[in-house]
């Protein structure tokens, strides 16, 4: 008799269990999005802020990037047949396995952004000081 290989997933198991992701890693994970019949990548590049029952069946990862100034999260499944391919792009050195104060510490730094572009007062215009000094010659023709 011969033994045939199953094939469980199309996904190379051994090779994702490998990529060893941790959080305060920046990755780049290429997506096969499926558009009108046809498919095509589309890469998600991060900061990991969480890694979820580490390599076994079920385990995840949590991306987080800013695009337009909006922060934008997405949970992908380790072994996802829907991932083409995982790239480290950068290892950081953090202090804690979850890091979701990030989270909290970017809207800190907007609002802060914000204070300080609300204590600037934007100096008169010259359209503005122009009226300004039409004025004052009309009070002055009056007297």
């Amino acid at each position: 008799m011969e033994k045939s290989a199953v094939i469980i997933s199309p996904v190379d198991m051994a090779e994702r269990k490998a990529l060893g992701i941790r959080s305060g890693d920046t990755v780049r994970v290429w997506q096969k999005i499926v558009e009108k019949g046809k498919t095509r990548r589309q890469a998600f590049e991060g900061l990991v802020l969480a890694v979820k029952h580490g390599s076994e069946a079920g385990g995840t990862f949590t991306v987080r990037k800013v695009s337009s100034g909006v922060g934008v999260e997405k949970i992908f499944p380790l072994y996802s047949p829907m991932i083409d391919s995982v790239e480290v792009v950068k290892s950081a050195r953090v202090r804690r396995a979850k890091l979701y104060f990030i989270r909290d510490k970017a809207s800190r730094e907007v609002k802060r952004q914000m204070r300080r572009s609300r204590t600037l007062e934007p100096k008169a215009s010259a359209v503005e000081e122009d009226e300004a000094v039409e004025t004052d010659e009309a009070v002055a023709a009056a007297e």
